[in-house]
Protein backbone atom coordinates (compact mmCIF):
# COMPACT_ATOMS: atom_id res chain seq x y z
CA UNK A 1 0.00 0.00 0.00
CA UNK A 2 0.96 3.54 -0.49
CA UNK A 3 2.23 5.75 2.09
CA UNK A 4 -0.16 8.39 3.24
CA UNK A 5 0.95 11.55 3.05
CA UNK A 6 0.65 14.52 6.05
CA UNK A 7 -2.22 15.88 4.77
CA UNK A 8 -3.74 12.29 4.67
CA UNK A 9 -2.25 11.39 8.17
CA UNK A 10 -3.33 14.41 9.23
CA UNK A 11 -6.90 14.38 8.29
CA UNK A 12 -10.00 13.35 10.34
CA UNK A 13 -13.71 13.54 9.63
CA UNK A 14 -15.61 16.59 9.63
CA UNK A 15 -12.59 18.50 9.20
CA UNK A 16 -13.13 21.58 6.81
CA UNK A 17 -11.49 21.47 3.39
CA UNK A 18 -9.08 24.77 2.89
CA UNK A 19 -10.83 26.82 -0.31
CA UNK A 20 -8.50 26.68 -3.32
CA UNK A 21 -7.68 29.92 -4.62
CA UNK A 22 -9.97 30.45 -8.58
CA UNK A 23 -7.26 33.36 -9.05
CA UNK A 24 -4.16 30.60 -9.02
CA UNK A 25 -6.63 28.07 -10.80
CA UNK A 26 -7.32 30.66 -13.81
CA UNK A 27 -3.88 32.11 -13.72
CA UNK A 28 -2.41 28.13 -13.70
CA UNK A 29 -4.80 27.34 -16.47
CA UNK A 30 -3.53 30.55 -18.85
CA UNK A 31 -0.40 29.75 -18.09
CA UNK A 32 -0.48 26.02 -19.21
CA UNK A 33 -2.35 26.92 -22.25
CA UNK A 34 0.72 29.16 -23.06
CA UNK A 35 3.28 26.84 -22.06
CA UNK A 36 1.61 25.24 -25.17
CA UNK A 37 1.69 28.19 -27.24
CA UNK A 38 5.62 28.00 -26.41
CA UNK A 39 6.11 24.69 -27.79
CA UNK A 40 3.77 25.16 -31.19
CA UNK A 41 5.72 29.14 -31.55
CA UNK A 42 8.99 27.20 -31.83
CA UNK A 43 8.71 24.45 -33.59
CA UNK A 44 6.91 27.47 -35.97
CA UNK A 45 10.06 29.40 -36.10
CA UNK A 46 12.44 26.05 -35.79
CA UNK A 47 10.39 25.34 -39.68
CA UNK A 48 10.33 28.87 -40.67
CA UNK A 49 14.37 29.27 -39.95
CA UNK A 50 14.31 32.72 -38.49
CA UNK A 51 17.33 32.06 -35.94
CA UNK A 52 19.78 29.15 -34.90
CA UNK A 53 18.23 25.89 -34.62
CA UNK A 54 19.71 25.33 -31.24
CA UNK A 55 19.10 29.12 -29.89
CA UNK A 56 15.09 28.63 -31.02
CA UNK A 57 14.78 25.28 -29.33
CA UNK A 58 16.57 26.22 -26.06
CA UNK A 59 14.75 29.45 -25.93
CA UNK A 60 11.62 28.08 -26.44
CA UNK A 61 11.59 25.14 -24.56
CA UNK A 62 13.32 27.79 -21.80
CA UNK A 63 9.63 29.78 -21.90
CA UNK A 64 7.39 26.49 -22.04
CA UNK A 65 9.11 25.56 -18.62
CA UNK A 66 9.10 28.72 -17.50
CA UNK A 67 5.41 28.80 -17.79
CA UNK A 68 4.35 25.63 -15.75
CA UNK A 69 7.02 26.66 -13.15
CA UNK A 70 5.12 29.58 -12.49
CA UNK A 71 2.01 28.06 -11.93
CA UNK A 72 3.83 26.72 -8.68
CA UNK A 73 5.11 30.26 -8.01
CA UNK A 74 1.11 31.39 -8.12
CA UNK A 75 0.79 31.48 -4.33
CA UNK A 76 3.12 34.07 -4.04
CA UNK A 77 3.04 37.40 -5.50
CA UNK A 78 6.41 37.17 -7.68
CA UNK A 79 4.20 34.48 -9.65
CA UNK A 80 2.11 36.91 -10.73
CA UNK A 81 4.95 39.30 -11.50
CA UNK A 82 6.66 36.31 -13.48
CA UNK A 83 3.42 35.95 -15.19
CA UNK A 84 3.14 39.35 -16.62
CA UNK A 85 6.40 38.92 -17.92
CA UNK A 86 6.19 36.37 -19.84
CA UNK A 87 3.15 38.36 -21.48
CA UNK A 88 5.31 40.58 -22.74
CA UNK A 89 7.66 37.76 -23.78
CA UNK A 90 5.29 36.47 -25.68
CA UNK A 91 4.11 40.10 -27.10
CA UNK A 92 8.15 40.60 -28.37
CA UNK A 93 8.33 36.72 -29.82
CA UNK A 94 5.88 38.62 -32.53
CA UNK A 95 8.87 40.39 -34.15
CA UNK A 96 10.07 37.00 -34.80
CA UNK A 97 6.92 35.54 -36.20
CA UNK A 98 4.13 38.10 -36.65
CA UNK A 99 1.07 36.06 -35.65
CA UNK A 100 2.16 35.85 -32.05
CA UNK A 101 1.44 39.58 -31.92
CA UNK A 102 -2.51 38.94 -32.22
CA UNK A 103 -1.88 35.77 -30.22
CA UNK A 104 -0.57 37.36 -27.34
CA UNK A 105 -2.77 40.29 -26.95
CA UNK A 106 -5.16 37.25 -26.89
CA UNK A 107 -3.64 35.69 -24.16
CA UNK A 108 -2.95 38.53 -22.44
CA UNK A 109 -5.95 39.52 -22.05
CA UNK A 110 -6.55 36.32 -21.16
CA UNK A 111 -4.38 36.66 -18.16
CA UNK A 112 -5.62 39.76 -17.16
CA UNK A 113 -9.58 38.07 -16.76
CA UNK A 114 -7.76 35.36 -15.19
CA UNK A 115 -6.40 37.78 -12.01
CA UNK A 116 -9.19 39.79 -12.39
CA UNK A 117 -12.35 37.49 -12.13
CA UNK A 118 -10.20 34.80 -10.00
CA UNK A 119 -9.84 37.44 -7.68
CA UNK A 120 -13.28 38.84 -7.60
CA UNK A 121 -14.59 35.15 -6.84
CA UNK A 122 -12.23 34.54 -4.45
CA UNK A 123 -13.09 37.69 -2.36
CA UNK A 124 -16.56 36.51 -2.98
CA UNK A 125 -16.10 32.83 -1.45
CA UNK A 126 -13.93 34.53 1.39
CA UNK A 127 -17.43 36.22 2.11
CA UNK A 128 -19.83 34.00 1.66
CA UNK A 129 -17.32 31.60 3.89
CA UNK A 130 -17.67 34.31 6.45
CA UNK A 131 -21.42 34.18 6.19
CA UNK A 132 -21.44 30.52 6.77
CA UNK A 133 -19.51 30.39 9.61
CA UNK A 134 -21.73 33.37 11.47
CA UNK A 135 -24.77 31.38 11.18
CA UNK A 136 -22.60 27.82 12.04
CA UNK A 137 -22.40 30.17 15.49
CA UNK A 138 -25.74 32.06 15.69
CA UNK A 139 -27.59 27.86 14.93
CA UNK A 140 -25.06 25.42 16.43
CA UNK A 141 -27.60 22.61 16.92
CA UNK A 142 -28.84 22.83 12.93
CA UNK A 143 -26.94 20.79 10.14
CA UNK A 144 -25.61 23.06 7.66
Amino acid sequence: MAKLTRAQREWHPGMKKKQRSTKVMFASTVLTCEAFLAIFVTLAAFGLKRAEPALVLSLGAAVAVLCIITCALLRKPAGYLIGWILQVVFFLCGFILVDMFYLSVFFGLCWWYALKKGGEIDVENKRRAAAQQEWDRAHPNVES
